[in-house]
């Protein structure tokens, strides 16, 4: 993955936000995962395949999701609710980044985590892209793990 790419993804996160919410998602600059962990409460997790393969995972905290339901006009902020919503983001955003990279880019359907698991095992073969970013003053992070990033071992979040 070069820088090329990586914008492809930096570019996706306001244009998510501006799109649903009509506001702006500040984006920070993007860096590799080290050792500390980013992930959150929630983790919403798209399969990449074709000529990319590895894989797109969203996490976000519990008030962030529920502030995203909340101006999203959602009345239930069930547990359920929370999830759907960080699938749709994950969802949304990785296919924002298949209309950049087309047809060869395959997304799978979401799939959500709740909880703060130790650690998140990314994609063989993949250094993770972290591209964080502020919405409403919530931190929430957007984690890229494509193969192409740089020959390595699954590194853990």
């Amino acid at each position: 993955m070069d820088e090329k790419d990586l914008k492809i993804f930096i570019q996706a996160v306001p244009h998510y936000f501006r799109q649903i919410f009509d506001e702006e998602a500040v984006v920070d600059p993007p860096f590799l995962q080290g050792k500390e962990s980013v992930i959150q409460d929630y983790i919403g997790v798209i399969g990449i395949s074709g000529k990319h393969k590895g894989a797109v995972y969203f996490t976000a905290s519990q008030p962030m999701v529920r502030e995203m339901l909340i101006a999203y006009r959602e009345n239930d902020l069930t547990e359920e609710d929370e999830s759907d919503i960080v699938g749709e983001v994950a969802n949304t955003i990785s296919g924002y980044a298949r209309r950049e990279f087309g047809g060869d880019f395959l997304i799978s359907v979401p799939m959500v985590l709740k909880g703060k698991p130790e650690s998140v095992s990314f994609p063989k073969n993949t250094r993770s892209f972290i591209i964080p970013f502020v919405w409403r003053g919530f931190r929430s992070y957007l984690i890229i793990a494509l193969e192409g990033n740089a020959a390595g071992n699954s590194q853990d979040a």
